[in-house]
């Protein structure tokens, strides 16, 4: 079944819903997509709905589906994470190089303990839009946690461990999407570990 025939979505998405990030819009397809999440959004006014919650998950392996399948969820996990001060985000687009997500989101912090309010904020904010994880692995260990959303994986590490296990250099063929990410989630050069 083509995209064109695909049922849409009963709570769209909302561009006001990603306010804290900017995409890199190289590809016609991504810029029809996200024009057309915006128009469906423009239409309820906005509101994204209290439907039951949705289930993007059925649509895994299906290459039909539209090019951003996740996008919106990464931003909302972003944000939840920003909400709960994480460091150094880095949004990889793995679409094409990876059978299992299309995004994976790299975010970082200072303590064992912020790692896992990071962790509460991603899930919570992805809750409140109806998303539930696939899998959670790591969550109450403080060093490295993995939230598994199917089109988004969220890693969220302890800053030291991440540069250990250096997954931007893993994925270094990885189109990296570009962030609008404030100051304060940055590291600079005195404090880095």
């Amino acid at each position: 079944m083509t995209s064109a025939n695909q049922p849409t979505s009963s709570a769209p998405e909302t561009a006001a819903d990603a306010s804290p990030v900017a995409t890199d819009n190289e590809g016609g397809a991504h810029a029809a997509a996200s024009a057309a999440a915006v128009q469906a959004s423009a239409s309820t006014d906005g509101d994204p709905g209290g439907d039951a919650p949705r289930d993007d998950h059925d649509s895994m392996g299906d290459d039909s589906v539209g090019d951003t399948d996740g996008l919106d969820d990464a931003y909302r996990a972003l944000q939840g994470g920003l909400d709960k001060r994480a460091l150094e985000p880095v949004l990889l687009d793995v679409r094409g190089q990876c059978s299992y997500t299309n995004y994976l989101l790299l975010i970082s912090g200072r303590s064992d303990r912020q790692v896992d309010a990071i962790c509460e904020g991603v899930l919570t904010a992805m809750k409140a839009n109806g998303v539930r994880p696939l899998g959670v692995e790591g969550k109450n260990s403080g060093q490295w946690a993995l939230l598994d959303f199917g089109d988004v994986i969220v890693h969220v590490f302890h800053h030291p461990l991440r540069e250990h296990y250096d997954l931007e250099g893993l994925w270094i063929d990885a189109k990296r999407v570009a962030l609008e990410v404030p100051e304060q989630a940055r590291i600079s050069a005195d404090s880095a570990y």
